[in-house]
This record gives structure tokens, sequence and C-alpha cells, in this order.
């Protein structure tokens, strides 16, 4: 239902409720964390500034918290894109990868210096872990040469000299080491598959030079995640042989144990290098994260499963798990708190927050998300996560139903966390409602949920988040006349199918670097994706009908709902060229259409002007059209 400009609206009206939470202050909120590591005396993590667009190590010790990475640097990887594991410890050093030349860094605990390591530019490195006993670094390696990538698995020493440990698959992940340094087990996977549909776990005894003796491999149509071993030197893995991803044990060479745990996700997708979700402790006990409808929970183990410790049961996820003898540490979030750095007293259950991020809301004005789970197509259930307006200061007016933003994921293989979103308290704040959709091919809910989407893309997820607006209706809790629908990258792709499929049911809507043509994605996009496209659409020789049908630039005949769309011209997953078809398209048919581009952005935002731009920019539109 499209209607014109508005100019007449009440100030108190929802959707145009004042608040002092400026854009501004909803970025600098924005701080992160990822890769904890620790040793007995200190823990580490990588902290994204947003007020400086860079992100930098930070060491906690007892005597408070110092950041370790010199001006002109930013410690992040790019392998595969979504990098990870960017940082280990080395002893009485740190070893980091540096986000503008990704070569790997040497740096002192005591000093502010840094000696580069590696210096090859055509390579990157991520998934970083020290191995005590030789004094190296394993690593994942991706070598760029013309029109292909190659990973392997390499170890560097701290004197820079380069060892290859394994080559030949496609991709590789999460290298761990045994307590006595004479194992190595790791991940891998071929094209066409993806790390959640079918990977490999491998392991290795390794010989007096450190390299790998008879490779020995599990896994058959099944997705093996994050190896680790015990105190004792037992090998774990995560599969999701069973329906979830769950830890097992190997027991004696191939055959292999599940441990008690629930029949829930322990794990998201493993996008990212060296994610850590569950943790082997000593005397046999696990520490495990696992979803419960959306919330993550995290519990403590007895060696057979038969007791069960909740901890830090205010937090509703969890990341990075490390341990020390003083204690478990981990990132996580909650409703009131977008990330913090967390210590847990394994015997008292005590939780000391070492650094959380800051927001300027009151306790009082947080809208907090209540998990949905809703009917949607084929008498399946999809889920979200629901946001009512709020703000202290003004209330709904009796009868009066709030406007709704649907924010749709990217990945699309992925999940929105019932946990404080700034971008989500923006327009909370203001009189919107806000729905989080995990339609079905998100994480978190099992592998036949997961995969949902392959093959469906463009199909299922527009059929739940129409659904959503069904059921949100129905329930009384939003307009379902003043609906607005925004979404990033492969979210921009459902956002903008959406439109396709029901332009008449959204008021206006907003793409940030969204897919508008999913062969133009598949001809440009990496390696790590480059078969993705096909598992979500199909084969495009054998099923061209399929790309026609679900590319809103094909389609873009059938919306009629106004658009604003955000675009980064270094973008090399969406090209500037893909958002710029599909504006030209819309507006040839007097569609109104904005477009806000920004000359030093890649794919995903990360300047905080900009960032303030579009929320800012976004608002404004979207109130034209209340």
């Amino acid at each position: 239902m499209n209607v014109p400009p508005e100019s007449s609206a009440r100030v108190d009206a929802a959707g145009h409720w004042p608040s002092a939470f400026s854009a501004a202050e909803a970025i600098a909120g924005g701080t992160d964390y990822a890769d904890l590591t620790c040793d007995e005396q200190r823990v580490l993590w990588v902290e994204f500034l947003p007020g400086e667009g860079r992100s930098a190590v930070m060491e906690w010790t007892p005597d408070g918290i110092r950041r370790l990475t010199p001006d002109g640097y930013s410690v992040r990887s790019r392998v595969y894109e979504y990098g990870g594991g960017a940082l280990c410890l080395a002893g009485g050093e740190l070893v980091f990868v540096n986000e503008a030349d990704q070569q790997l860094y040497r740096q002192s605990l005591q000093e502010r210096g840094c000696k580069q390591l590696t210096g090859l530019d055509n390579r990157r490195y991520g998934g970083l872990v020290f191995d005590p006993l030789r004094q190296r670094i394993i690593a994942v390696e991706e070598e760029h040469l013309e029109n292909r990538a190659i990973h392997r698995l390499v170890a560097i020493g701290l004197d820079g000299q380069r060892q290859l440990l394994a080559e030949g698959a496609d991709f590789y992940n999460s290298p761990c080491i045994s307590p006595n340094g004479q194992r190595l087990a790791w991940i891998e996977w071929q094209r066409p598959e993806l790390p959640w549909t079918n990977s490999t776990l491998c392991w290795t005894a390794l010989d007096d030079h450190g390299l790998p003796t008879a490779v020995e491999r599990m896994g058959n149509d099944e997705s093996l995640q994050q190896p680790l071993f015990g105190d004792r030197g037992q090998l774990l893995c995560l599969t999701d042989r069973s329906g979830y991803w769950q830890p097992w044990r190997q027991v004696d060479g191939q055959q292999w144990q599940q441990l008690p745990s629930r029949n829930a996700d322990h794990a998201p997708a493993p996008r990212q290098l060296n994610p850590r979700h569950y943790l082997a402790l000593p005397n046999g006990r696990l520490a495990v994260a696992w979803s419960d409808q959306g919330y993550a929970r995290l519990t403590v183990t007895g060696p057979d499963g038969s007791t069960e410790r909740p901890l830090a049961q205010g937090y509703t996820r969890f990341r990075a798990l490390a341990h020390n003898h003083t204690g478990l540490f981990c990132l996580a979030s909650s409703p009131d708190c977008s990330a913090a750095v967390l210590r847990i007293d394994l015997d008292s259950g005590e939780v000391k927050a070492l650094a959380q991020a800051a927001t300027n809301l009151a306790a009082v004005d947080i809208s907090r998300p209540e998990s949905i789970a809703y009917p949607t197509a084929h008498q399946e259930t999809a889920h979200g996560f629901y946001y009512p307006p709020r703000n202290s200061k003004v209330t709904l007016a009796e009868d009066e139903l709030p406007p709704l933003v649907i924010f749709t994921h990217g990945g699309p293989t992925s999940a929105c966390y019932p946990v404080l979103d700034n971008r989500i308290q923006f327009w909370t704040q203001r009189g919107f409602a806000v729905v989080d959709l995990n339609y079905r091919g998100s994480v978190g809910f099992g592998r036949a949920y997961r995969q949902r989407l392959q093959g469906n893309w463009g199909i299922t997820d527009i059929e739940d988040v129409l659904a959503a607006i069904d059921h949100l209706g129905q329930r009384g809790l939003i307009d379902p006349h003043r609906v607005f629908i925004r979404g990033q990258s492969a979210g921009g792709f459902t956002t903008l199918n959406s439109l396709v499929s029901a332009s008449g049911r959204f008021r206006a809507a907003a793409s940030l670097y969204g897919v508008s043509d999913p062969l133009q994605l598949r001809a440009v996009t990496h390696k790590f994706e480059a078969d993705y496209i096909d598992w979500l659409i199909g084969d495009p020789v054998n099923q061209p009908e399929c790309y026609q049908q679900r590319s809103p630039l094909a389609q873009a005949k059938a919306i009629t709902t106004p658009i604003i769309f955000f675009q980064g011209l270094q973008d090399a997953v969406v090209l500037p060229a893909q958002t710029e078809q599909m504006v030209a398209a819309l507006e040839e048919q007097g569609v109104p259409v904005h477009y806000i581009k920004f000359n030093n952005e890649r794919h995903g935002f990360r300047q905080p002007a900009n960032l303030q731009k579009v929320l800012d920019a976004e608002l404004s539109f979207y109130r034209m059209y209340l």
C-alpha cells in the first residue's frame, strides 16, 4: 500500500517520536570484540573502535586494560573475506594480522613496536594458532593468483621461516595442536560444498620436523567444525550428523561417540576462521554454548553429561571461549549489552565484565526482544524477534498501532540474535516496531531448518517475510498497512524480492549493498562463495528460469515501492554497477528512488560518518511515506 508523502503527521505519532538517541550515539555504541585468547597472566581480544574505523588488540590483567596495537595498524584478517583468527599469543609475545597488507606481525607485550614476519603481497593469513613446542604460528594461508585463489595450512616460525603443512583441499579452517604438540587436526572441504553442508575432519601425527605424517579423515554428508584436543589429548569435534551441531569425541581410531548434550545447535555457521563455541575443561568437563529458540545458553557439563550447570544466565549470545586457572572467559551479549568480555568463576559462577560496550540508552528506554515462532508456508514454522516501540518520554496513543520495520539478515545462511543492537533501538526509540527475522535457512535451529534455503533462496525467505507481517498484524502488534523493510547484502536480495512478490504491502524499503542480480554476483564473487549461489538458486545453465524469476533487476517492473539504496564504491562483492542498474531500472518506470554512495566503503560499511548518514537518511526517507 503506497501512499504519497505526508507532511501533517502528529509530532508524537508513532514513527515520528522525538528521541535524544541520535544516529551518532547509535553508531558510537557499535563497539564489538573478536578473537579472544588468554594465558595464565592476561586476556587479549581484538576490539573494533567505531570512532576510528579500525580494530586494535586490548590486554586485560588485574592491573587494568591497555591497548597494545600501535597507531597505523588495524588487526583484521580477510581470508575468505570473512576473516577470523587474526590474533594469537606466542609465549611472551603476540602475533597478529595487519588489515592493510594482510601480513603477520610480531609484537612484544612490553613494547609497542612491531616486526613483520611475512612479506608476500599476494598472500593473506588468518586462523592463527601457536605451536609452543616448535615456536611457530600455524595459519591458513590464502594466495591470490591471476583469476584464482589457493588455500593451504602453513607454519610460520617466529624467525619468519615458512613450512607447508597441508594443501590440495579447496578450504581449511580451525587448525589445532594437541597439548603435547605431537598431533595436529583441522577442518577442510572441497567445492562445490560449503562448510555448513559437507566438510571433513582431518588429524595427523607430526614428525620430528613438525610436518604431518599419515593424515586420517572423517566426514560423510555432514558438517564438522571446531576440532579441539582435551587436556588428556582426546580429539573432539562438533558434527551435525544427528541433526544439530553437537560435540562428539574420538574413542578409538575411527570410532566416535556423541557426548551428552542438548538437541540443539552448539555453534553457528562457520564462516569465520577459528570459532570457539565449546571448550574442553580439566577433569573431563565441557563448557558449551547452545541455542534455545535463538537464545544462547552457556553451561558446564560433567564428564558423563549427568550434571549441567548454567552460567551467565543474563546473557543470550556467547563466542570465543577460553580458560586459564582463574576461570572461563568469553565474548558475550545480552538484550541490555551489545558486547562484553566476561570472566566467569567456574566454582562460584560469579560473572565479571572485564570490558563492555557502552550505550547512551537508559534501561527504561531499551526495547527488549520477544522470541516469535510463527506459521508460514507448507505448514512450517519460522522464527524471529519482535521489538516493540520503546521511549520513556512518549507512548502510543489509545488504539494506535505502530509502523513496522523488518530486518532481513545477510548471509543468507546466518542468523540474528536477541542482543542489544543500537540500530534496532534507533527505530524503536522513534515509535517503530521492529521484527528481526530468522527466516527458514537461518542457523541455530538445526540442519533441516538450515537446509531449507537450498534451491529456495528468493522463495522461502520471502514467504517468511510476508507471514511475519500477517502474524504480527493478527496479534495486533503492528499496523499492517505501514510496513517498511530493509536488508544488507543477501538481506538486500530478500528485501528487493519481497517487493517483487508483494510491493503493495510495503510503504518503503532500504537496500544496503544488496544483491539485485544473482547472476552478476555469481560472476564476481570470491572463491569461498563461488558455488553458494548455485546451492541457493540452482544451476544457471540447466535452470536459467530460476535466475530470471528471482532476479530483482529482471523483475523490476513488479516493484512500485519507494526505495533508498546505499552502496560502497569499493565493494568487490556487490559491485556498484549492480546497484546502479537497479536504480536506473526503477527510475525509468517512475518509482521514487534515492541513491547514496560512499567512495571509501567496501562490502559492509565501517566509517562512523557513513554509518550515521545511513541511519539518518533512511529515517528521513521512511518518514516521507508514513
